[in-house]
């Protein structure tokens, strides 16, 4: 039971620090900046199931999260669906499309896998554009009256941003409850070297395929609280290849294959680009200083800042996932 585990406790108390710390004075510029934290975190615990557990380098996860926001948007818009109902139903059929997708692309592996997520992203965001009832390239636009049921615009800011720390929790607890499962013990196998897993009984077409749709979910409901809190959504913004790329950053920044490290790569990676977009010296630098991290890891610390730390406290492995 996870919950009788140290570090289900350790994500309940950040989850609570996400939720107190903005409401102490009605603090609405750390509420803005802990909502971008809570969406990268969000994005980098899904994604760590596939790229640190099953070892697939998914360039184009960031199509969940477009997609999540697109079906709630419009159902929220075109039929008057309630927040609730069109963010389950937006995930619900996010998950249903990545487990097609996951069927045909996962049959490749290393680079080609890799190559063809970007395609899966280009190739939705293509589809959109031109696609009638989702407003094409102009995107759609949220009536201000879809807020009321909420209390009104500025209420319903402080409602999405529960929401969404919430689904950041949630996100975290999948992570860590799919990394001590069984089904998580074959991931890894499968990372580890997926043709001796297969050799021992992994499933692995099965458990590959269960494991892209489930990392689709969650940030598909993010990404409808994310839309609809712009009140907006277009095919570029929701289908950024960039933000896809500097969720693999901080993934790999805090530790892949970790449950607390892609959570602490995002809330420090979040950071620093807040900084780094405010700053007049260095504002166009952020995907420079990204790619550098990248770089830095991969040559010097394959373990991220989890495996820095494992290596000078070895305890902190016995509660810190």
């Amino acid at each position: 039971m996870i919950l009788r585990r140290p570090f289900f406790w350790i994500i309940a108390a950040i989850v609570a620090a996400f939720a107190i710390a903005p409401a102490i004075g009605d603090n609405i510029e750390l509420r803005e900046s802990l909502v971008l934290a809570a969406v990268y975190i969000t994005l980098a615990s899904n994604i760590n199931m596939i790229l640190g557990y099953a070892g697939y380098v998914n360039f184009g996860s960031i199509v969940f999260f477009g997609l999540g926001g697109y079906f709630s948007v419009w159902l929220m818009s075109a039929h008057a669906w309630p927040l609730a109902a069109a963010l389950v139903a937006g995930g619900v059929a996010v998950s249903a499309l990545a487990l097609v997708f996951g069927l045909g692309i996962l049959r490749l592996r290393g680079v080609y896998f890799a190559l063809s997520t970007i395609g899966v992203n280009e190739g939705v965001m293509a589809f959109v554009a031109n696609f009638g009832p989702w407003g094409g390239s102009t995107g759609i636009y949220l009536s201000p009256a879809l807020f009321q049921p909420l209390g009104g615009p500025a209420k319903a800011l402080w409602v999405i941003y529960y929401l969404l720390v919430g689904i950041m929790g949630l996100s975290l607890v999948l992570s860590y409850a799919v990394k001590r499962s069984k089904f998580g013990l074959g991931l890894l196998a499968i990372g580890q070297n997926e043709d001796a897993a297969a050799l021992l009984g992994v499933p692995t077409p099965r458990y590959k395929a269960i494991v892209y749709s489930l990392s689709a979910f969650l940030p598909a409901i993010a990404g409808g609280l994310y839309f609809f809190k712009s009140a907006y959504i277009q095919p570029p913004d929701a289908f950024d290849l960039q933000l896809s790329t500097e969720t693999i950053v901080v993934a790999m920044l805090g530790g892949q294959g970790t449950v607390a490290g892609p959570a602490l790569g995002a809330f420090l990676y979040e950071e620093l680009r807040g900084w780094l977009l405010t700053s007049p010296t260095f504002s166009h630098f952020q995907l420079v200083v990204a790619g550098v991290l990248l770089l830095a890891i991969v040559l010097f610390a394959p373990g991220g800042l989890m495996g820095l730390l494992y290596r000078l406290w070895p305890r902190l492995r016995s509660f810190l996932e």
